[in-house]
């Protein structure tokens, strides 16, 4: 395991999480999002759609990092409980903004299985919206069971559980302003 110092470790709930994405490299990231999204919807404004809770910091830094005129909303979906998914997806708060003919961009914090928007763009697209793009902030494409076009990436990362950014372990760490992964002995 490598040397770590007390910088690079946190602990939520007594488990400890070693420093994975730091703030700078998170700030460059979405910076380039933020310009991809300002270059592809110049002259169009956008709803961005962000997917409570985990996406609300990742959605505020991005609507900011694009000199564009956009709105905002928000949606809850759940589907993880501790450090598993449960494996259904709950509609917790619904959409209260009219989408017809608008172009969106949904706003997610992480992708693992892609249940959660494979569940949810169908619901989505019925409402008969004029584009859909997909904003995520994490990727683990080695937990996709569900084909997800994602049109503006942030970071890939491996099967491993993280907070921060927005990210929590039961309600703990989603203030950090870096990614964490959880420390295991593999």
């Amino acid at each position: 395991m490598k040397q770590l110092t007390m910088n690079d470790l946190v602990k939520a709930h007594d488990l400890p999480f070693e420093l994975f994405i730091s703030e700078e490299q998170i700030e460059k990231r979405v910076r380039e999002l933020g310009k991809a999204i300002e270059a592809d919807y110049k002259g169009k404004k956008p709803l961005l759609l962000g997917v409570l809770n985990g996406a609300f910091v990742f959605a505020a830094d991005l609507m900011r990092a694009s000199e564009i005129d956009c709105e905002i909303s928000f949606i809850k979906l759940s589907s993880y409980h501790g450090l598993q998914s449960s494996g259904e997806v709950e509609t917790l708060i619904g959409l209260d903004v009219e989408v017809k003919d608008r172009d969106i961009i949904i706003v997610e914090d992480i992708v693992d299985s892609g249940k959660t928007l494979h569940y949810f763009l169908p619901e989505l697209k019925k409402l008969r919206p004029a584009s859909v793009a997909l904003a995520i902030f994490l990727v683990k494409p080695n937990a996709l069971e569900y084909p997800i076009h994602i049109d503006y990436q942030g970071f890939e990362i491996p099967n491993k559980f993280v907070i921060g950014y927005g990210l929590d372990y039961d309600g703990l760490g989603r203030n950090l302003r870096g990614v964490y992964q959880l420390v295991t002995d593999d």
